[in-house]
């Protein structure tokens, strides 16, 4: 087995054959420039679109501020308690919802798979509950809840838990049956099966059920912070204020923090699926 230097993951099968003589070639700076400047290309096209459209006064200034304006307003508001008690609040709120997300989408996408009455009975409900916009979901949750935080666990949970099942369900059917049947001629049996057989082979689609649970959760979050007025200081309630005081700066540099969450969470999945990849002799499936 090999381990690529260029993201530090083992390769195996005939990609290590295959990158055997290229693999540790190229100097460091020469990695981080290939592994950077896509992203900072992509950065600087929509910065500089961002700009130009301030420029040419695409819409009045007072509702398109500029980069400068918008990241000093950024510089001004992280020194502040503040923001970073909205911060705090919002990433919060995404931990708990998502981990419920998690807990009941596993149980749920498990048992479907495993129990074929339940197949049988909620199996597209599940994936009808995942085409269902996150936002629909808001007046029958205040309704029930009453104004608070539960009505944003509640839609984060109706958000993410049926990507998530439906990962695990994929996850579980595309088990190859050749690796089962080994697995209980070794006699894995009872969680230990599912431990040691059923659960790595199926790991890659769980982790891309868990990617898109995440998004569907963060939007919802996002979306219910917008919605219900809860008055504890988050980051949708600071877009929240931010429209109703036409202040387009902080609009715009609070958005920039949301967005920049977003990335790094998915980067974190990002790392994940590759590292799954490179133990599995995928690659890079890019190009």
């Amino acid at each position: 087995m090999a381990v690529d230097t260029t993201t530090g993951t083992a390769i195996a099968g005939l990609d290590a054959l295959e990158l055997a003589g290229q693999i540790g070639q190229e100097s460091l700076p020469r990695r981080l420039w290939a592994a950077t400047w896509p992203k900072a290309l992509a950065i600087g096209i929509v910065i500089g679109l961002w700009q130009f459209l301030y420029v040419i006064e695409w819409r009045p200034h007072w509702t398109w501020p500029s980069v400068p304006q918008t990241f000093g307003e950024l510089k001004r508001i992280a020194g502040t308690e503040y923001f970073w008690h909205a911060v705090a609040v919002t990433m919060r709120r995404a931990a708990v919802g998502f981990t419920m997300a998690i807990v009941i989408g596993a149980g749920l996408g498990l048992a479907v798979a495993r129990i074929k009455v339940l197949r049988a009975a909620i199996g597209s409900m599940i994936t009808a509950l995942q085409t269902m916009p996150s936002i629909a979901w808001f007046p029958l949750a205040i309704m029930v809840f009453q104004v608070g935080e539960a009505p944003m666990y509640f839609v984060i949970v109706l958000g993410a838990a049926p990507s998530i099942a439906n990962g695990v369900i994929a996850g579980i059917d595309y088990v190859p049956p050749l690796l089962m049947r080994a697995g209980r001629n070794i006699g894995a049996r009872g969680i230990d099966f599912y431990r040691h057989v059923v659960a790595p082979a199926a790991l890659p689609s769980i982790v891309a059920g868990l990617k898109q649970g995440w998004a569907f959760s963060w939007r919802s979050l996002m979306a219910g912070e917008l919605l219900v007025a809860t008055g504890v200081p988050s980051l949708g309630f600071q877009l929240d204020t931010a429209r109703n005081n036409f202040d387009a700066p902080l609009l715009m540099a609070t958005m920039v923090v949301i967005l920049v969450i977003g990335l790094a969470v998915d980067g974190v999945f990002g790392k994940v699926d590759r590292t799954l990849r490179g133990r599995r002799g995928l690659g890079d499936r890019a190009g």
